[in-house]
């Protein structure tokens, strides 16, 4: 009886595959290819959002002080007036937003800034394309309500214009 044939030794090399994506996790990239003597190998990682966890109120259980309350209540009644000055920007769509256009570039705004309809506020990435943010008119940025490169949702509000 014939021996069988055995089959090729496996060209890839899983050392070199685990390389790659400890490569990955150290650098927070998301994709690596490497291409060496005619074999290309691609290592990639699916990002996924965490599911957002919401907490129940928590009720009290003694009630607070009075003198407390009415101390707390002018505070609250003076910040009501400032959330409601203004329009909000809102995100148009699900990604990661970025308030410069590379790492290291001045920010496009800053609260103070007057802006002109149409100017480019912010970058939303999604599905890795950079999607350009315009003020939707001309007025002073009152409030940035993210942080660069913290991901958003729809509708989410990016900034406050005046």
């Amino acid at each position: 009886m014939a021996n069988p044939p055995k089959a090729p030794a496996d060209p890839i090399d899983a050392r070199l595959v685990r390389k790659l994506a400890d490569i990955l996790t150290e650098t927070g990239l998301s994709e690596i290819e490497v291409e060496h003597s005619g074999l290309k190998i691609r290592v990639a990682k699916t990002l996924t959002a965490a599911p957002m966890q919401y907490a129940a109120p928590v009720a009290h259980q003694a009630p607070a002080p009075v003198a407390a309350a009415a101390a707390s209540a002018p505070a609250a009644a003076a910040e009501a007036p400032a959330a409601h000055r203004g329009d909000a920007v809102k995100s148009p769509m699900v990604g990661t937003v970025y308030l410069q256009p590379n790492p290291g570039s001045p920010a496009f705004v800053k609260v103070g800034d007057t802006v002109e309809a149409g100017q480019t506020l912010f970058i939303v990435e999604a599905m890795k394309t950079m999607n350009p943010i315009p003020a939707p008119r001309a007025g002073k940025i009152l409030e940035i309500l993210i942080e660069d490169a913290q991901p958003v949702e729809f509708g989410e509000p990016l900034a406050i214009i005046e």
